[in-house]
């Protein structure tokens, strides 16, 4: 499973690059405009798949600043957007890399952010969430992009091992 998630940290870096190259194609009133998604706007999503990582990565790490709700913005910039994804890509990619079996199979505990509960459960599982919460989330960015009249981003896993990711396949 290590090798797995490590992949899956690569492939997320991949995927995020193709998203921000899509919005930086994009007018301000583009970005912003709501689409229908679950937080409305490309920079609502993007700002929320931020917002979700940071306190996912808290809880794995203890380290790291974690906001307070899942829809706070962090960066109404798009240029400081794309730089705080950028590094949180390359954290995820390094403590996934730091990894053992041992961790993976430990349970850790955490506190919900919606409705605060103590929650234990084995590293793996939340570790299988969190990559998926990505995934779900940048399908959303797709489907405004898209809804905004332009092209379809080629962010399947597939892709990402086809083109870029061969060290995984």
């Amino acid at each position: 499973m290590l090798r797995h998630y490590r992949m899956f940290a690569a492939y997320n870096r991949w995927a995020n690059r193709q998203v921000y190259a899509a919005a930086a194609e994009l007018s301000d009133a583009e970005f912003r405009s709501d689409r229908g998604a679950f937080f409305g706007s490309l920079d609502r999503t993007l700002n929320h798949l931020l917002v979700a990582d940071r306190i996912w990565m808290k809880r794995f790490t203890g380290t790291g600043e974690a906001p307070a709700t899942l829809d706070a913005v962090l960066f109404e910039d798009l240029d400081a957007l794309a730089g705080a994804r950028k590094a949180e890509d390359e954290r995820i990619i390094a403590w996934t890399g730091m990894l053992d079996e041992a961790a993976l199979a430990a349970n850790f505990t955490y506190v919900t952010v919606v409705q605060p509960v103590e929650i234990t459960q084995p590293l793996s599982s939340a570790l299988a969430h969190f990559f998926n919460h990505q995934t779900h989330h940048r399908g959303q960015c797709h489907m405004t992009l898209t809804a905004l009249g332009k092209p379809s981003l080629v962010i399947d896993l597939i892709y990402f091992l086809r083109v870029e990711g061969r060290e995984w396949m």
